[in-house]
């Protein structure tokens, strides 16, 4: 005969407590549903910014090494955004930068973050990229080659880890860290943890290094850094950009890639990039995503050489509250005011029509009756 196990009625309690705490962080730790999400988005108001970098680096090392960060530039270029109505801006960072000093690393960004609050600007952090150059290294970085579009923007992780399954859990306390640092801290309003993955480096002796069939690597790294990021349960919503393929199809669930399959039902705010070259198509973009039913959010666009401006699209975003963040504010080591093709075509002066960024260095407007029109757009209602 078996024996009835009778247990006292408090430690039925306790097991029903836990079980149901660890339902309950098991439920939160997921893709936030639809209706939270859209209390959120409802709640913000209409984000507006740049993809930020101070002019005086090349990259996002030189942006925040301790012997690099440049704090006067810092504030008088976000002023500038501040000046131009801007609320937010997209600013990219790097996992060799948590491994050289995370704790100066989290100071610095701090410092940041204060700077940025002093002028009522936001910030989404971009945790991992996957363009331009495949190699990254610590300490002084490269002079940028003349005329040359981003000749020294660099991975994170970089091919020497994506490459290798077997070192992808190196950036667990990179990517953990960062966030719960900031959890809860309302100067961030969301993490983009993934930038273009399997976005392959070609040209100028980088595809060289690149890795070989990256999107295995990047869709591995991509599932593990969002599950990183639900572990940490930020009070951020959590997102990865929708950037390459047939834009009329990313409406079609079935017909996008594993990875863009895969950041749909991840992320909790959609965002995504719209380099396109008209209207229409960018309107398609926007048709498109909606079919998901969650809040939208461009997180690169302004290719003036193809056509993609600020006249054309702001009011597009504003009709629809998208927020927008154009790449590049300040025309500096960057030099991503000369086109994409630079690659290809070798430019000796700077181009009549900018690809990228709204100022030069010393603060004039690139175009005066674009930053009044923009000025204009950000004018609170």
């Amino acid at each position: 005969m078996i024996k009835k196990i009778m247990l006292p009625q408090y430690l039925i309690k306790l097991l029903f407590i836990g079980l149901f705490i660890l339902l309950f962080f098991s439920v939160r730790a997921q893709q936030w549903p639809v209706a939270k999400a859209w209390v959120w988005y409802d709640a913000q108001p209409w984000w507006v910014g740049t993809n930020f970098n101070p002019s005086t680096a090349i990259n996002q090392l030189e942006f925040w090494q301790a012997e690099t960060f440049d704090e006067n530039t810092i504030k008088r270029e976000l002023k500038w955004s501040a000046d131009l109505g801007m609320n937010v801006h997209r600013v990219y960072l790097h996992n060799l930068l948590w491994k050289q000093d995370s704790n100066g690393f989290i100071d610095r960004l701090n410092v940041y973050l204060s700077i940025a609050d002093r002028y009522e600007l936001k910030t989404i952090f971009v945790l991992l990229d996957d363009v331009w150059h495949p190699v990254s290294k610590l300490g002084e970085q490269p002079a940028p080659i003349p005329h040359l579009h981003n000749s020294g923007w660099v991975q994170a992780p970089g091919a020497a880890i994506l490459g290798d399954l077997n070192r992808h859990d190196e950036l667990e306390t990179y990517i953990k860290g960062i966030i719960t640092a900031f959890a809860d801290d309302e100067r961030v309003i969301m993490w983009d943890l993934y930038n273009e993955p399997d976005n392959v480096a070609k040209g100028k002796g980088r595809g060289a290094l690149e890795v070989n069939d990256k999107k295995v690597y990047s869709f591995a790294l991509l599932k593990k850094v969002f599950g990183w990021a639900r572990e940490v349960n930020p009070s951020q919503p959590l997102t990865s950009g929708l950037w390459k393929g047939n834009s009329s199809r990313w409406g079609t669930f079935e017909k996008l890639s594993a990875i863009d399959q895969f950041i749909v039902e991840h992320s909790d705010v959609i965002s995504f990039h719209a380099y396109d070259g008209s209207l229409e198509k960018v309107a398609e973009k926007i048709s498109e995503l909606k079919k998901y039913n969650r809040p939208l959010f461009c997180t690169e666009y302004l290719a003036r050489g193809v056509g993609n401006h600020f006249e054309t699209l702001l009011p597009l975003f504003k009709k629809e509250k998208i927020g927008a963040v154009n790449w590049g504010l300040v025309d500096g080591k960057t030099h991503t005011k000369y086109p994409w093709r630079s690659w290809v075509i070798k430019f000796t002066e700077e181009p009549d029509v900018w690809h990228h960024d709204i100022f030069r260095a010393d603060g004039t407007p690139y175009s005066n009756e674009e930053t009044h029109f923009i000025k204009k757009m950000l004018e609170k209602q």
